[in-house]
């Protein structure tokens, strides 16, 4: 089932907004100043490609051992510099993309995801691609921790 929608994806406009990501790797590339914001261009590309079965978590998620204060403060600046660059035009493309995707019956699940992704678009610096799987098992393992250590109000 994820191929198919995948695949419906790709034809109903998921095509353009990967171009789109793309387009902002390569730009994030060449302007050397923006090498930073770079890792985060691919991983939302791919989940651009191929929305359905995977899912964008942040790295403080997914590695809370290795949570630190300097590098989120970072991300945070890193963020607002992808949104005055890049984030506001890739969050429209996928917008745009979602709401003619919903016009049609068959589009809806993938306008859908188009819209997920458009959150992602703004403040990206700091998530990593995973499988669903994946994702599922960091956050059982979490709130596994989480008990183990009291902190549940």
């Amino acid at each position: 089932m994820r191929a198919i929608l995948n695949i419906l994806n790709f034809v109903l406009g998921g095509v353009f907004t990967t171009l789109a990501w793309l387009l902002a790797t390569l730009i994030s590339i060449l302007l050397i100043f923006t090498l930073p914001l770079t890792r985060s261009c691919w991983e939302i590309t791919r989940l651009s490609l191929v929305p359905f079965g995977n899912e964008a978590m942040h790295v403080n998620e997914l590695y809370p051992e290795k949570r630190n204060a300097v590098l989120s403060g970072g991300g945070t600046l890193l963020n607002i510099f992808w949104f005055i660059f890049f984030g506001w035009w890739l969050c429209l493309s996928h917008i745009a993309a979602g709401i003619v995707q919903c016009c049609t019956i068959i589009g809806i699940p993938v306008g859908i995801a188009n819209f997920k992704i458009a959150v992602i678009a703004l403040w990206p610096v700091g998530q990593r691609v995973v499988s669903v799987e994946l994702a599922k098992q960091v956050r059982e393992a979490n709130a596994s921790r989480t008990l183990a250590n009291g902190r549940i109000r």
